[in-house]
């Protein structure tokens, strides 16, 4: 399945077994994201998220590089005026962001070549990233003369803090997956020609792991990463509430009995 753009950049989406590839592709612009594809990202990942079956979701860039960031081509139209910038923001790219984020499924970057500027906020919505040695990673959007804005922040924020955050920034440097991995910004970084061995295999375990259990973690990270306040007794019966649930008995009798478990979702 895809979802095609009418400035060409589409989203590209293929189902293989329980896992869901999503692909970023606009030819010849390095992936460069268009209006089009950050809403159809944002639809995409809230049909994703609500498809029970799926156990995690792969994205990535086509032809050898994740994104350029966004398409600078659109601005003088989308960004023309105040109105205009915060609508882009706001109302386009802020909640693809949130959708990437949201997805119930554990979301994996599979990332190689270039990972800048919204290419690299969509990678920090991402639950794991696994680079290619030679990936480049920054956010050189000081040359353009404009600030991140703070949903877009947010992700690169949580991953690096503070003081990486504003190096990013203020530098507007482009950096090796090395150094990307030093700043917080990766989960690992593997040689390019072991990138696609490493997702087959980190697939195969989600594929294989519980979902409730992929899910709660999900959520109980969000939670404590958001707030500080003690979990409420509503917050944690809602969480420990898997203790009945089928996949729980399972796991447990698999390890007793010494075989491997066979979850089912439930």
């Amino acid at each position: 399945m895809s979802r095609q753009g009418r400035d060409g950049g589409r989203i590209l989406t293929e189902r293989r077994g329980r896992a869901a590839y999503v692909t970023l592709s606009h030819p010849g612009r390095l992936n460069a994201l268009s209006i089009s594809m950050w809403q159809q990202l944002e639809r995409i990942f809230g049909e994703l998220s609500s498809d029970t079956e799926l156990r995690c979701v792969v994205l990535s860039g086509e032809g050898g590089n994740f994104a350029a960031g966004a398409d600078i081509g659109e601005f003088p139209q989308a960004r023309a005026d105040i109105d205009g910038v915060m609508h882009y923001h706001l109302q386009v790219i802020a909640p693809a962001l949130k959708a990437i984020a949201a997805c119930r499924h554990p979301v994996v970057a599979r990332i190689e070549g270039v990972c800048v500027g919204g290419g690299l906020e969509i990678a920090s919505q991402c639950d794991l990233r696994i680079a290619a040695r030679s990936s480049r990673f920054g956010v050189p959007i000081n040359k353009l003369g404009f600030p991140m804005a703070p949903d877009e922040m947010q992700g690169l924020l949580a991953l690096a803090g503070r003081a990486a955050t504003l190096e990013i920034l203020l530098e507007g440097r482009v950096f090796d997956a090395d150094e990307a991995m030093s700043k917080g910004l990766l989960t690992r970084v593997v040689p390019d020609a072991d990138l696609g061995a490493d997702m087959d295999r980190l697939v195969g375990r989600l594929e294989k792991g519980a979902a409730m259990a992929a899910r709660l973690n999900k959520q109980m990270v969000a939670r404590l990463s958001s707030s500080t306040e003690s979990l409420s007794e509503a917050e944690l019966r809602s969480f420990f509430s898997y203790a009945p649930s089928r996949d729980h008995r399972e796991g447990v009798d698999a390890f007793l009995a010494g075989r491997e478990p066979v979850f089912s979702g439930d």
